[in-house]
């Protein structure tokens, strides 16, 4: 956050040439400037290019108030914080002003009272955009006072009479003059508040324990909302949905690229965590979204896989520590404990009470079955089940080391089917061809090709 010298008073900021523009104003100008260099406004986002992002770019331009409707876990949020970088990362505001009022154009009386008694030695101060975005999550003993504002007992203690419109202690809107507002879980807020926002979002004026303040606001106010919501926990009331000058329907990644780009992105692996693992949990999460046994009003939130790839990641880091390896890489045998912590995570139909774990464990298999068929189309794995049909057998778990499993596995003469298999997803050192070995089994497997049997921290393929 460092900057160059900048003027330090009103009259300097003049003598520089400084142009002020309302916050709609400087927003259009940062978005179209970023649109011709080639610049993403939108860094971090996956899976919106074509529908989301459009929509909102159109909403930016028009200038309008905007809330986001979308199921857990679309990235709502993320979306809204990333509307800061298309604020001017300084902006002048009246030094010690409440508002961070433009040096410009005071609002509050006692700011237009400095302008006037200091003239062009009013101070400025320079405030960064991230200072300029607001979050509230809105829950149901959130109060007028919190959003708007509310009588100072403390001043009119100094004095002043309830009159004196100085009285006020303002709240979060009013306090984010020239910024963003971005209320999270809108249908949450009580409808009585709701109300409250009425007169912010069209007359740009607020009304405190009946003061009128004629605040001319410069605030851009976003939200998000769960659909829903509506029926369940509460709802947003007609007059202030009809402010919204632009409604967007969020959704979840399309593409399964976009769906592993998500978790790559936002999950913090404390082990390595080969591609084909977390493209497993991308289909896995994919496959409950659309299985009937899930209750879609709810969604499957990509913190779902997210959280799935963490738990991998730790349980490959436990196994690597206490079996004394020096890498720690996830393998199959890890999926396991990232699908018997996932449950809560996901919300089943009411028929389908107490079949919870069988359908985690089919969907995860299916999603598997995708992934194998997806690397290993094309290999002849015969060479493979002859010897384990002959009666050899594999085994595996959180108790044998990369090393000693593939030590263990038949020995195919001449055939160069362990390295096709390693090559086929660039596995390269122990931990990574054990991983890559162990998918091939598991795919097998799952074709019926051989039998698994699990027990005692092993899994035995034969």
């Amino acid at each position: 956050m460092k900057r160059v010298s900048q003027p330090t008073t009103v009259g300097e900021l003049r003598e520089s040439g400084h142009v002020q523009l309302s916050l709609r104003e400087e927003m259009r100008e940062n978005l179209l400037a970023k649109l011709r260099s080639g610049d993403d406004p939108w860094p971090g986002l996956h899976g919106f290019s074509d529908t989301v992002i459009p929509q909102l770019e159109r909403a930016i331009l028009a200038g309008h108030d905007m809330v986001l409707l979308g199921e857990r876990g679309q990235g709502k949020t993320r979306l809204l914080r990333t509307l800061v970088g298309l604020l001017d990362e300084w902006t002048p505001v009246i030094a010690g002003s409440e508002l961070g009022e433009h040096p410009y154009e005071p609002i509050t009386p006692e700011s237009k009272r400095r302008a006037i008694e200091l003239g062009d030695r009013m101070p400025v101060e320079w405030r960064h955009r991230d200072e300029r975005y607001a979050e509230k999550l809105a829950t149901p003993d959130t109060s007028v006072g919190d959003l708007i504002g509310d009588v100072d007992p403390m001043k009119v203690a100094e004095g002043r009479s309830l009159g004196d419109p100085e009285t006020i202690h303002f709240g979060l809107v009013p306090r984010s003059h020239r910024g963003i507002v971005a209320i999270n879980e809108l249908p949450d807020l009580a409808e009585r508040i709701q109300v409250a926002l009425l007169n912010v979002m069209e007359e740009r004026d607020i009304q405190i324990r009946g003061y009128v303040l004629r605040l001319p606001l410069d605030v851009l106010l976003v939200a998000s909302a769960n659909p829903e919501d509506y029926t369940n926990r509460g709802r947003i009331i007609t007059p202030l949905k009809d402010r919204f000058g632009a409604e967007i329907r969020t959704h979840y990644p399309v593409a399964l690229e976009d769906e592993i780009a998500v978790i790559r992105q936002e999950a913090d692996l404390r082990a390595e965590v080969p591609d084909y693992l977390v493209e497993i949990l991308a289909r896995f999460a994919r496959n409950l979204r659309g299985s009937s046994s899930v209750d879609q009003r709810s969604g499957v939130s990509a913190r779902f896989s997210i959280a799935g790839a963490e738990t991998v990641a730790a349980a490959a880091l436990h196994r690597a520590t206490v079996q004394g390896e020096d890498e720690a890489v996830a393998r199959m045998v890890d999926l396991e404990a990232a699908s018997e912590t996932l449950k809560g995570k996901v919300e089943f139909e009411t028929g389908e009470e107490g079949r919870e774990d069988e359908i985690l464990l089919h969907l995860l298999r299916t999603a598997t079955a995708e992934t194998v068929r997806h690397h290993f189309r094309g290999l002849d794995f015969s060479l493979l089940v002859d010897r384990i049909e002959a009666g050899q057998m594999v085994t595996t778990g959180e108790q044998v080391t990369a090393r000693d499993f593939l030590t263990g596995l038949p020995v195919l003469g001449e055939s160069e089917l362990y390295d096709e298999v390693c090559e086929r997803l660039d596995a390269t050192h122990d931990g990574q061809r054990a991983g890559a070995i162990e998918l091939a089994l598991e795919g097998l497997y799952l074709a019926r090709k051989i039998s698994k049997e699990s027990g005692g921290g092993e899994t035995v393929y034969g």
